[in-house]
């Protein structure tokens, strides 16, 4: 583990100290049950099945890949990330083992404020499903949340930091707090491409699984759906989705502001990668209500 990894274990043991009587202290959070489901892969095509544990205090989110005989466990860190170009893919690239398409499921995670969770999976892709963060939504929704006998804590933002890749740019500086309405303001936004990208990907053996039955996609400026889009400006909340899912990668929420442009999953992890390579740049503090519920004047996240 590299020295950004060690160091925000080491506080977070820390502060687990923390007495959760304050009654300004927000918890840790599990599942009350496991449930699964099962989707086609995005890319693959094929059948694949999840299952969501409860996990204890300080787990994290860890995928476990069932299908392979040791099992391997994968935490949902920005640092094992192997690629970033259709997806956000964790794995072990010199095994030749990947998790894609996670992005949409820690985006639920996120916005659920799910901190500990085991994730089964058998095979090489979380399941796309209608394309968006609204089955996933529905999972928990379904066994509940517990909260844990622990405090939670978040990645507190001192500086801006910004990233710059191909004109692609992205910002992280402080914030009062951070909120979003997840479920009824992004959650269901769906993935979305262009008719000619996806011929091109399935010529490459891509986008096996994808369909208008979980993506969105443009002919020009035509949109094939029958049904047409959820929201008008449901292209820009599926970026933010994509967002609020890589930047969970951390490891713990961020309190701060995010301003994005063309932004997408590789400058995602390039931002944490550089704001948790400075250590002046933030510390890890136990979450308050009054952080959580704050509200700024302009935009937690913002995107174009």
């Amino acid at each position: 583990m590299g020295v950004t990894l060690n160091k925000i274990t080491d506080l977070s043991a820390a502060f687990a100290q923390t007495s959760v009587s304050d009654n300004d202290i927000v918890c840790q959070r599990t599942l009350k049950a496991s449930i699964g489901c099962a989707g086609v892969g995005l890319h693959s095509g094929q059948k694949i099945r999840i299952t969501l544990h409860p996990a204890e205090i300080d787990h994290g989110i860890v995928f476990r890949r069932t299908d392979l005989a040791d099992q391997p466990l994968y935490p949902a860190r920005y640092d094992g990330v192997i690629d970033t170009r259709l997806c956000t893919c964790l794995g072990d690239a010199s095994k030749g083992i990947k998790i894609g398409t996670i992005e949409h499921l820690m985006a639920a995670l996120a916005g659920a404020r799910i901190d500990n969770v085991l994730i089964d999976i058998d095979a090489d892709e979380v399941p796309v499903m209608d394309g968006s963060s609204a089955p996933f939504n529905f999972l928990i929704d379904c066994v509940g949340i517990e909260e844990q006998d622990a405090p939670r804590q978040v990645i507190e933002v001192l500086k801006s930091v910004e990233v710059d890749y191909n004109g692609c740019t992205a910002r992280i500086e402080p914030g009062n707090g951070f909120e979003v309405d997840f479920v009824a303001n992004i959650s269901r936004a769906r993935t979305f491409g262009f008719l000619h990208e996806v011929e091109a990907m399935r010529s490459a053996g891509l986008a096996r699984g994808g369909s208008l039955d979980n993506a969105v996609v443009l002919s020009g400026d035509e949109v094939m759906n029958e049904e047409g889009l959820r929201y008008e400006d449901e292209f820009v909340r599926h970026k933010i989705l994509d967002a609020l899912g890589d930047l969970y990668t951390a490891g713990m929420q961020l309190q701060g502001k995010v301003t994005a442009y063309k932004s997408g999953h590789h400058v995602n992890n390039l931002l944490l990668k550089a704001l948790l390579s400075d250590e002046s740049a933030y510390q890890v503090v136990p979450m308050r209500k009054s952080a959580l519920y704050a509200v700024n004047d302009a935009p937690v996240l913002a995107t174009a």
